[in-house]
């Protein structure tokens, strides 16, 4: 299959549109990083308060990220976006007051950190959940690419803009371009008119459930929970370098705002290079040798930030840096985006955008720790070991598993048979299929099952069973169950293309015409509704 250019997610005027939008709120909140950063060091050179600036930016992602997911799969995405961006705005104008009069203290530099970060975590995932309204399949990949290079430029412009106005103008410049960048996104989300969504004919889903529907299906997805593995894995060691930079470029390097906003600024820069490489090497490496690879230029990247005592080691440091990490961050990102169907794609991103944060914070918190024990050198060194000791430890989670797959609705389920009623609030439900199974099928029956259960739990089933009958060789019966009448009527339109295969499977060694399903309700949920409707009645 022939790979898609670097360029052909800007065919699409709305992509290309959020895109430049996004690198010009993106160019802001890293003026504020590194403007945090570099404020920190000045009011505490401590190495660990110093790295709690990065904590504040990653912990809301841990945090926010699973409900926002949710949140983005249940709601009007665009009316989100704008909502959340507009209320990130007023918090970002006043943080940028405060520092204007002088009034900031490490603590309240921490807590607005954390206020922006909130802000971030709570529109990752819906922002990714939209790409693929931007773009057909066949260029998703390239497109998430393309955002991942978009991240770095305004990495590679924000933070080298953001040294040289902090020296010319002021501290406070930072954070008040930080406010003002925002203001492009929000037009350009009210311009955006996405497609008509597909009718639902089933209410929406409540937002505890769907958030326990998001984590089950993250749980027994094989080709997300392998991303996920091999995030950790890069991500609690790589983190080192982010947390300490400030500290490297003024007391390890003893430079100014100037030389940490342009070690900063190449890292950017670099990833943009990267990214317009990345397609002609993965199609000659493959992702997880190109993880690897990218691994690999991280632990370099750390052993030289260690070595820097002049700026030319910290200007090389950040070139490796930057090409290592869209290295390995675009394709983990696209490993998660090929992983998930449409409905659940909020959540299993959120999942992903979690997994990712919560890694940075206890990463940055943990060696900005180390770095107060042994030295900021010494910490460096163990990272860049950690980093290369998780490549065999992760190796047999495989990437971008799910990019062959079908994970478009089968609809493949009958409409169950009622002959009463059933509210969709009515349940647990319990679901039985019985199969009739040749002797000699039996184990391979078993084998196909097993695989056909993650489908059903990651689809929203719990305590999935199977079970054989000790009077009648043959005779099996699967069961599982679903928390409500309208979470299973969910599942019929959850079913993929490749589940049914599974499935398809599995009733070849049915020997008997189709297998017997059965549905059953709790019976007292029944019962109180009866008893709801003759008090209604009497009233």
């Amino acid at each position: 299959m022939p790979v898609e250019s670097s360029w052909a997610p800007f065919r699409y005027t709305s992509y290309t549109v959020l895109w430049t939008a996004t690198v010009i709120s993106n160019i802001g909140t890293w003026m504020y990083n590194a403007g945090s950063g570099w404020m920190m060091t000045s009011l505490n050179a401590d190495p660990l308060i110093v790295s709690l600036v990065q904590v504040a930016t990653s912990l809301p992602m841990f945090l926010f990220a699973m409900p926002a997911g949710a949140l983005s799969d249940i709601v009007d995405r665009r009316l989100f976006l704008v909502i959340v961006t507009s209320v990130t705005t007023v918090i970002a104008t006043i943080i940028a007051m405060l520092v204007a009069f002088n009034l900031v203290t490490p603590s309240i530099l921490l807590l607005f950190t954390f206020l922006l970060g909130t802000g971030a975590a709570l529109t990752a995932p819906t922002w990714r959940s939209i790409v693929p309204q931007l773009v057909p399949r066949d260029v998703l990949a390239p497109a998430v690419a393309a955002d991942s290079m978009g991240i770095n430029i305004s990495r590679a412009v924000g933070p080298a803009v953001g040294g040289l106005i902090i020296a010319g103008i002021g501290i406070a410049s930072p954070f008040w371009l930080n406010a003002i960048s925002n203001l492009g996104i929000i037009v350009a989300l009210l311009w955006w008119r996405p497609g008509k969504a597909v009718a639902q004919r089933l209410p929406a889903e409540r937002f505890v459930s769907a958030m326990i529907t998001g984590v089950r299906h993250a749980r027994y997805n094989s080709h997300l929970r392998a991303t996920l593995m091999r995030t950790v894995g890069f991500i609690l060691f790589a983190s080192a370098y982010w947390a300490l930079l400030p500290l490297v470029a003024r007391s390890q390097i003893a430079g100014g705002p100037e030389l940490y906003g342009f070690l900063l600024g190449v890292i950017g820069a670099s990833a943009v290079i990267g990214a317009f490489i990345l397609p002609w090497l993965k199609e000659r490496l493959g992702p997880d040798r190109l993880v690897a690879a990218g691994t690999v230029g991280t632990a370099v990247t750390l052993v030289l930030f260690g070595l820097a005592r002049e700026p030319s080691v910290g200007l090389l440091a950040s070139i490796i840096a930057g090409m290592s990490w869209i290295t390995v961050l675009a394709n983990l990102s696209i490993s998660a985006q090929v992983s998930l169907p449409d409905w659940v794609r909020g959540r299993g991103l959120a999942t992903f955008v979690t997994v990712l944060f919560g890694a940075m914070t206890l990463g940055s918190a943990a060696w900005g720790q180390i770095a107060g024990l042994v030295g900021l050198p010494d910490a460096h060194f163990l990272a860049a070991a950690g980093v290369l000791i998780s490549i065999p430890f992760t190796w047999r989670w495989k990437l971008q598993t799910g990019a062959g797959v079908d994970l478009t609705p089968s609809m493949h389920w009958p409409t169950p048979v009622l002959t009463h009623k059933v509210e969709y609030d009515q349940g647990p439900v319990l679901v039985t299929i019985e199969y009739r199974v040749e002797p000699g099928n039996r184990e391979a029956f078993l084998d196909a099952l097993k695989r056909l259960s993650n489908e059903r739990r990651r689809d929203g089933a719990y305590a999935w069973y199977v079970f054989e009958d000790v009077a009648d060789q043959g005779r099996f019966l699967e069961t599982f169950m679903v928390e409500s009448w309208l979470e299973h009527l969910r599942q019929h339109g959850r079913v993929t293309n490749a589940d049914r295969i599974i499935q398809d499977t599995v009733n070849r060694y049915h020997a008997r015409g189709a297998p017997q399903v059965t549905h059953f309700v709790a019976a007292e949920a029944r019962e109180r509704q009866e008893e709801e409707e003759r008090h209604a009645n009497q009233v």
